[in-house]
């Protein structure tokens, strides 16, 4: 078989070599050395097992028609055998849709060969051991059985005559796979005068009949067989012949479907879609940002095992008020987008959470930070999608019974990508605006790859989930931004010439077309507020990034939404000054910022704070404190407040104590004072928070969306690559005429050239074709210890090495002389 294969490709025309490399691109990784290779990893196990995963359920079933049409003498088939199978059902798919399910069978040589002879891959059979769900025939189960099904009428009386429980097994095994388990002792009869351990069934209101499953076996409905080294009668299974008769009436191949199962749910209004997914990606972007904050000012230690712990997770939820799934998804795309990091803590005690490492922004989030609202949402939609992290994970249990937590390996899952690109594909498909019911998309799923999709219906849940709290969706749609998106990252996959997976729109800086349509649905950032009477400001959009620094710095933030809330106190006006801020300043920003008039209240507010603001000064004694207002220092010596601190007049009007600045300060503070501190020389100490950032690290959305995927090579390397492979088939050509002794075997055969079997004698030969220009096999041992023959025609030889040129390739190679075995004068 796979010499017959390999003569096929070696037919085709480079440019058909080509198209079955795009199509299948595991085939070339690594590069076939001659085109028997490549026939043979057509044929493995795993390669025929990739190339049947991407098939719909169609095709699926037309090839599960070619392996039942076989002929038992000869395994080949034929189209209109195929397409007699196709049809002979109660509602027969078109001639055409099944010759163009036999035509992308053979373009991936699942079939081969001419339409009257067609031929299957034997990997198949054992990828999938059941066409269709049929059982083997029963020739090769059992020849009792055989001898009842080459009777047909009495197969079908005997089938006519099961018990009502046992024809549910047999419809149960018919629709298939056709093999089922049995509990122990329901194959055997219970010793004579014991109780049957098996309750026993009625046949149609008569006398009981024991076990269904006994009485199908005993009537050789059923067939025992042994899995694996088991020798226990455990399994059984039904012959293919009771399968057809039982599916008479739907077809052998069952009902057949050539399009995916439509979707009942009308599209909705595009602009409804939009506006809701939009308003989404704002509470994203909000979110993951306050998010990050918490983070800097509270790192959260790494675990020994990895990851942040349960209880930082909930005190991160709680204070930004989600849920802490939604949080471990923020966080886990943070981690992906290269947001979050961990630095490690030289010098820490290493405890039960591991803080030698701890969790907080990198130096990539003040970038992020800058950019719009929409480029930093399409960068952590980016992540999400190529991220090998299944965050439904997050609080599960692991195989070991521990729990699985936020940023640990254990939530890793490279085919996750995969997933989530097959569960949007499907949306995308669909009429613009259509929101689809999560069952109608597992049904879409199974349909176009039913192999991937068995058995992951929760992930596929918990990407629609993800997909509807990262703004990906919108009531249930793909909003028409996330459409762009997908099919930017998605053409970019296919094209696989971007290896780097670095858009062109990246690399110049222009925001991506995703980007700009989600844009386009924003409101425009602002670069005012609106100044109320109670001292909230109420800023009506999302703040542009200069205005967002100020109101971080002046105010206290309330609330989020269409309109943000912020409060200015007095603490945070203080915190103002502290940072650098003067009374002028904040009047200024206000009163630039503001487009209403600013309250009188807040005026006062400010004026009032700054006067008492470095009333007091801070330095080092322990700590010093002093005020050019002697009375100021009277009242804070007198203070019962501060009678902890143990302050002492060192001057009219200085104080020192024994503790550190920060205890003074914090104490004064608390007192209701507004101290500041100062430096050796008398100036200000700014009181700016120390921004501590973790190494920046490398987005995942520089990988390919599929990281299980082969890659996609375009068509003139593929070319190329069908060239390398032609070469290496005329190489093994020639390696076949090379002498036994050249090839590594015996002596030559009487009558032909005489070898060299000696290094001297082989140096002399080559010598000796030196002079007279004659070509020579030489046999070679490589540097990983390969021996290899070619047709040399010999140059010249020094220095230890022999340099001649390939009689196939006509290039000049240097070969060292001592790796020379052999030397032969060709004929």
């Amino acid at each position: 078989m796979t010499t017959s294969l390999a003569d096929h490709l070696r037919s085709l025309p480079d440019e058909s070599l080509a198209a079955l490399l795009q199509l299948r691109p595991d085939l070339v990784v690594p590069v076939p050395a001659d085109v028997s290779a490549l026939a043979i990893r057509a044929q493995s196990r795993v390669s025929v097992a990739r190339a049947l995963d991407g098939l719909d359920q169609f095709t699926l079933q037309i090839l599960d028609a070619a392996r039942l049409t076989r002929n038992p003498d000869d395994g080949t088939t034929a189209t209109d055998s195929v397409l007699a199978m196709a049809t002979a059902g109660p509602q027969p798919p078109a001639p055409t849709a099944v010759r163009a399910a036999v035509g992308r069978l053979r373009a991936l040589f699942l079939l081969y060969g001419p339409e009257h002879a067609l031929q299957v891959v034997p990997a198949v059979d054992e990828v999938a051991p059941y066409p269709a769900g049929l059982g083997r025939p029963a020739a090769e189960l059992d020849p009792r059985t055989a001898a009842l099904c080459a009777d047909p009428a009495k197969l079908r009386r005997t089938v006519l005559a099961a018990p009502p429980s046992a024809r549910a097994i047999l419809d149960r095994l018919a629709a298939g796979p056709p093999v089922g388990s049995v509990p122990p002792g329901a194959l055997q009869a219970p010793p004579l005068g014991a109780e049957d351990p098996v309750l026993s069934d009625p046949t149609n209101g008569g006398a009981p009949t024991g076990s269904p499953v006994r009485w199908l076996v005993d009537n050789r409905l059923l067939v025992p067989v042994t899995t694996g080294s088991s020798t226990a009668s455990g399994t059984v299974e039904l012959p293919r012949e009771v399968g057809l008769l039982l599916r008479r009436d739907s077809g052998a191949l069952g009902p057949l479907r050539t399009s995916p199962p439509p979707v009942a749910a009308a599209p909705r209004e595009p602009k409804a879609v939009d506006s809701a997914g939009a308003g989404q990606t704002m509470e994203v972007v909000r979110h993951t940002e306050g998010l990050l904050e918490q983070l800097a000012d509270e790192p959260a230690p790494v675990l020994r095992s990895g990851g942040i712990g349960v209880r930082d997770l909930r005190r991160l939820a709680r204070t930004a008020g989600l849920d802490e799934p939604t949080t471990a998804l923020l966080l886990e795309v943070a981690y992906a987008a290269g947001l979050l990091g961990e630095l490690e803590m030289p010098g820490a005690a290493t405890g039960r959470y591991g803080v030698d490492q701890q969790v907080l922004p990198t130096g990539g989030y003040e970038v992020w930070r800058a950019a719009s609202l929409a480029q930093r949402w399409e960068q952590l939609a980016r992540a999400w999608l190529t991220m090998t992290r299944q965050v439904g994970l997050v609080g599960r249990r692991d195989d070991r019974d521990r729990p699985i937590t936020a940023l640990s390996a254990e939530a890793e899952r490279a085919g996750v990508p995969a997933t989530r690109r097959a569960v949007l594909g499907v949306l995308a498909d669909l009429e613009p605006a259509t929101a689809p019911t999560p069952e109608e998309v597992q049904d879409l799923l199974d349909w176009r790859a039913p192999r991937r999709s068995r058995g992951r219906d929760a992930a596929h849940r918990e990407v629609l989930a993800e997909a509807a709290q990262l703004g990906v969706t919108g009531l249930g749609a793909l909003t028409s931004y996330g459409r762009l998106l997908l099919g930017e990252l998605t053409s970019t996959d296919e094209r696989g010439d971007d290896p780097l997976g670095v858009h062109a729109d990246v690399e110049s800086g222009d925001p991506s077309s995703a980007a700009r349509a989600l844009d386009a649905l924003l409101p425009a950032p602002v670069d005012h507020f609106l100044v109320q009477a109670d001292l909230t400001v109420v800023v009506p959009g999302p703040p542009e990034p200069a205005l967002a620094v100020e109101l971080e710095a002046m105010t206290e933030f309330e609330s989020a939404g269409g309109a943000s809330v912020h409060r200015v106190t007095t603490a945070s006006v203080r915190r103002a000054l502290d940072s650098g801020y003067t009374a002028d300043d904040l009047h200024d920003v206000f009163r630039r910022r503001s487009r209403t008039p600013v309250p009188q209240g807040l005026t006062y507010l400010i004026d009032d704070v700054a006067r008492k603001h470095g009333g007091l000064r801070v330095g080092l004694a322990g700590a010093y404190l002093r005020s050019d207002d002697e009375t100021l220092i009277n009242e804070v010596l007198a203070d019962r407040r501060l009678e902890s601190l143990a302050l002492r007049r060192l001057a009219p009007t200085v104080l020192c104590t024994q503790y550190q600045v920060g205890r003074l300060l914090g104490a004064l503070r608390d007192a209701g004072y507004a101290p500041v501190q100062e430096d050796g020389t008398g100036g200000t100490v700014l009181a700016r928070p120390r921004i501590r950032r973790a190494p920046a690290r490398m987005s995942v959305t520089t990988r390919s969306l599929d990281p299980l995927a082969a890659p996609k090579l375009p068509m003139p390397r593929l070319l190329g690559v069908v060239e390398h492979i032609r070469r290496g088939d005329a190489a093994a050509r020639a390696a076949r005429r090379a002498p036994a002794v050249v090839r590594g075997g015996a002596a030559g055969l009487g009558g032909g050239p005489v070898p060299a079997h000696t290094h001297s004698e082989a140096l002399a030969v080559l010598q000796q074709a030196v002079r007279d220009k004659a070509l020579v096999w030489v046999g070679y041992v490589d540097a990983h210890g390969a021996t290899a023959s070619r047709l040399l025609k010999p140059v010249s030889i020094g220095a230890g090495y022999l340099r001649a040129e390939d009689e196939r390739t006509e290039m000049l190679h240097t070969f060292a002389l001592h790796r020379i075995t052999a030397a032969v004068v060709a004929d």
